[in-house]
């Protein structure tokens, strides 16, 4: 399976960005963010979103991401798979500050989000993500070095139930503007592997 960036298009372009075949390069907006509704009760859907679509229901796509000059809180950039304003799933580091930023991942199912989050150094500038599907179950994984890979979640998308589409997305929700670089981008047979144990419910 190869990543064919001629296969990607844009939900909301960005002022400023780079594409070529082995890196995309994307210079956020201030006051962009995808969330939806808990906790904050406010709704923001202006990110900008790189995606590929597919009805394939195994795969695994790879991609390692670079954020040096991230400085303002909540400025982010990683995967996604977005399929409407209220059914989609991310997953990136968050800057918070000089200390330690937000290592995590949303998943929005019918309009309203969740944030499963770790804290990690700030001086981390880089990581890897492996986003892989079984039908309409996926899994999220985050990698320092793109050979080991941890697992972040396992989540449902109740409405990836044929296409979907996913990608890369970056953004800054405050005052904010950064460059955010995405390499090394790959597609795999699904690394996921089927579960081995208590056989499923009838």
């Amino acid at each position: 399976m190869n990543f064919d960036i001629k296969q990607l298009e844009w939900t909301r372009e960005p002022k400023s960005y780079t594409l070529t075949s082995d890196k995309i390069v994307i210079q956020t907006k201030p006051h962009t963010d995808l969330w939806q509704r808990t906790y904050y009760h406010f709704r923001n859907d202006n990110a900008p979103v790189l995606q590929m679509r597919t009805i394939k229901k195994y795969f695994s796509f790879v991609v390692k991401t670079e954020f040096n000059t991230s400085h303002t809180r909540f400025d982010q950039c990683g995967i996604v798979l977005y399929l409407d304003s209220e059914n989609w799933l991310k997953a990136s580091i968050e800057y918070e500050n000089e200390v330690f930023q937000h290592l995590g991942s949303v998943v929005t199912n019918g309009g309203y989000s969740d944030w499963a989050t770790t804290e990690i150094p700030a001086n981390i500038k880089e990581m890897w993500y492996r986003l892989s599907r079984r039908e309409d179950d996926f899994c999220i994984e985050c990698s320092f070095d793109g050979k080991t890979f941890k697992q972040m979640r396992i989540c449902h998308l109740a409405k990836a139930k044929s296409e979907i589409a996913f990608g890369i997305y970056a953004c800054s929700p405050e005052d904010s503007s950064f460059t955010a670089t995405f390499t090394d981008m790959a597609l795999l047979p699904c690394q996921w592997q089927a579960h081995v144990g208590q056989a499923p419910d009838e």
